[in-house]
């Protein structure tokens, strides 16, 4: 079985298994997304979602967290931990929006990768959930599952080179809900160091089932 014909084994059993693909941050608008992804780093959705309320209650607008103190914006950020860095980059993100994107959310990788605190993974969720774009997003889901599945070489961990391998045998249409499946997969089944192979929909498909059957 070729990488690409597996890829698409994968594609069409996570579809049956999981038949709603979405990202797991509550957000209303595009900038709301942009903010729940920067404080996702090294956080759970879960601790993000209950922290971005509080966050928009105070500042309910680019425009109104584009002139706060980042200071202000830590002590209610702070509990998804990386508190300074990450309220400073949400406020110089918001000003780069205000002053040069009336507000708006660009729909360009390159200009995405413009703004503050945005990397390849964050542009890619925008590019995909957002603007309905071709998109892959390489978080430790998507790295770790691809890996185990044989989707890529296992020791290859880099996110943009791992993007780069996906892009080459999954169909454009289908990238961005991939990669909301690995996550969900992941979660409940495919679980980092305890995986449960035997309850897997993809055991038949899997280079690590197959190695440890």
């Amino acid at each position: 079985m070729t990488k690409k014909q597996r890829a698409l084994a994968v594609i069409e059993r996570l579809k049956k298994e999981y038949p709603e693909a979405h990202c797991t941050l509550a957000y209303e608008d595009a900038w709301q997304l942009l903010v729940s992804v920067r404080l996702a780093a090294q956080c759970t959705d879960a601790r993000v979602d209950k922290t971005t309320p509080l966050l928009y209650e105070r500042y309910p607008s680019v425009s109104a967290l584009a002139a706060a103190d980042p200071e202000d914006v830590e002590k209610i950020v702070h509990p998804c931990g990386l508190g300074r860095s990450k309220a400073r980059d949400i406020v110089n993100c918001m000003r780069m929006l205000h002053e040069e994107y009336d507000d708006r959310v660009p729909d360009d990788m390159d200009r995405l990768l413009a703004l503050p605190g945005v990397g390849r993974k964050s542009a890619n969720l925008i590019l995909g959930d957002v603007f309905g774009k071709p998109a892959i997003v390489t978080d430790t889901h998507c790295i770790r599952l691809s890996g185990l599945i044989g989707l890529v070489d296992r020791d290859l961990k880099d996110p943009v080179k791992v993007e780069k391998e996906l892009r080459k045998i999954v169909p454009p249409e289908e990238g961005n809900d991939l990669c909301h499946r690995f996550v969900l997969h992941g979660r409940a089944v495919c679980i980092a160091r305890r995986p449960q192979c035997d309850a897997c929909v993809l055991k038949d498909v899997c280079r690590y089932a197959g190695s440890v059957s």
